[in-house]
């Protein structure tokens, strides 16, 4: 039985061990440099304010040139390309632009008005237009799919910026600087397996990272159990040393043995975050289309966008981008500034958050039946947290306070509810619950402790790194001579 758990391991690490040691480097990377993204943050403090003189055509007019069949999911009104322009998502379609000024729907993006777009961004930076692609190195997120084909504008700025402008509504949807590009060859577009995306392999590219993790995990956790079989702790070999190994076998042994546990837990959870056979997909996903109580339509809004930003500015408060949201059947205009902050109108006054007892009977409309908990958090805790801004999902704001909303239904759903904009920001369930567990507290230690103490967590983080490619770049040394 020993011998085959020996030829399993050796076999398995001869075909492994690459990659494990790409992971654990460009992981260390992704520490610091995450792939590109254009965050709200960035998006907002790009965005002029908002100049309705002469403007514009009323919500309903807008609604009835973009899409007369449909409701959208979102609607906003921003600047795109220096003038107003209401842009429209649609659940499973393209993203849509209407002229404020004029009320007609445009067409797709040409080469001019991506350019136009990328001078309101950067006004001071020449702009050179790249051509049209519809998915390259740095849009692989399906988050894009709605505005592809994308439209490529390099900025001849300091950063040495490149954008991304949206084929459907002209507006900026990426950037991705020249760090940030360079730094990702070895980082998350290596650690995601990028480089076999668009080489025929798109179909196959879940299931290929899928099955190279589960064996990688199994390999490591050969080797851990073969690590402590050959650790004399009792009787040292002749040689006097408890590893009967030498050179990088025994860099190997000696480095499976303090990080090989670790490793194996970050490879598993790094199975984890592709959901693989859907083992975090809910049964019965909550419906949460009752949360908005109706359908987005004019006839909610009783003030025009003018009047809103009026009142917004009689507050002292400058926006750069209004959206309109409904929350529980009630229509309320969200005004965003340049820092990211914002206000809310309704019935022509101005909130800086929601009451609690408004997001609370919304949320009671999602299951109207089942006996609901709610409660504000101050504070963050394992569930709701905040990443840094470069990590996977650190671009999502997370404020405090936020409303948390427990439901007594069988999948024991949570809601977490943004008292700042009436935002649904999730839905939480066992099963999320359980990849909090076992993808973002194993893979990337989201733990409070650390995330709060950093650099602890970056020494954490970077330790074990360190022990992961020991392990893996003396197994590529090993496996090329056994080959060889």
């Amino acid at each position: 039985m020993k011998r085959y758990l020996y030829l399993w391991h050796r076999w398995l690490g001869i075909g492994l061990c690459l990659f494990m040691a790409l992971w654990f480097f460009s992981g260390v990377v992704m520490l610091y440099v995450g792939y590109p993204k254009l965050t709200p943050r960035e998006h907002l403090a790009h965005l002029p304010v908002l100049d309705l003189q002469g403007c514009c055509v009323d919500l309903g007019s807008a609604l009835a040139a973009a899409d007369p069949d449909r409701s959208p999911s979102s609607i906003r009104l921003s600047t795109v390309a220096g003038t107003p322009r209401y842009l429209l998502s649609y659940s499973g379609g393209s993203n849509v632009a209407v002229d404020a000024r004029t009320g007609r729907r445009l067409g797709p993006t040409d080469h001019n008005q991506a350019v136009a777009s990328a001078h309101q961004y950067d006004p001071l930076a020449p702009a050179r237009y790249r051509g049209l692609v519809q998915e390259d190195l740095w849009t692989h997120s399906r988050a894009l799919d709605a505005d592809r084909p994308l439209q490529r504008v390099q900025l001849d700025d300091a950063e040495g910026t490149l954008l991304y402008v949206s084929g459907q509504t002209g507006a900026v949807v990426r950037d991705a600087s020249a760090v940030e590009r360079g730094w990702n060859l070895v980082g998350a577009w290596l650690h995601w397996l990028y480089p076999l995306r668009g080489i025929g392999l798109d179909g196959l590219w879940s299931n290929l990272v899928i099955y190279l993790s589960l064996g990688a995990t199994f390999m490591a956790l050969l080797g851990t159990v073969i690590g402590v079989l050959r650790w004399r702790l009792r009787k040292p070999y002749r040689s006097g040393s408890r590893s009967p190994y030498r050179g990088f076998a025994r860099w190997h042994h000696i480095g499976g043995l303090l990080f090989g546990v670790l490793a194996i837990t970050w490879i598993f959870s790094g199975l984890m975050s592709m959901n693989p056979w859907r083992v975090f997909s809910s049964a019965a996903p909550l419906n949460t289309a009752a949360y908005q109580g109706g359908v987005l339509k004019a006839e909610a809004f009783p003030e025009s966008a003018q009047q809103a930003i009026a009142r917004f500015a009689d507050e002292g408060f400058a926006v750069r981008e209004l959206e309109w949201r409904l929350i529980g059947g009630t229509g309320y205009l969200v005004g965003h500034d340049g820092a990211g902050r914002t206000r809310l109108l309704a019935d022509g006054e101005v909130l800086g958050r929601l009451p609690k007892a408004v997001l609370d009977r919304a949320a009671q409309a999602v299951l109207p039946a089942v006996k609901m908990h709610s409660e504000q958090l101050d504070t963050y805790d394992f569930y709701y947290y905040a990443r840094a801004e470069q990590s996977m999902l650190g671009h999502l704001d997370k404020r405090l306070p936020v409303l948390r909303v427990r439901f007594d239904d069988p999948q024991q759903s949570w809601l977490h509810l943004d008292l700042y904009t009436g935002e649904l920001l999730g839905v939480m369930d066992q099963p999320r619950r359980a990849s909090r567990w076992l993808f973002a507290l194993l893979h990337s230690w989201d733990w409070l402790p650390l995330l709060e103490r950093r650099p602890l967590w970056d020494v954490w983080m970077i330790v074990l790194s360190i022990g992961g490619l020991v392990i893996s770049v003396s197994g590529i040394v090993l496996g090329w001579r056994r080959l060889r």
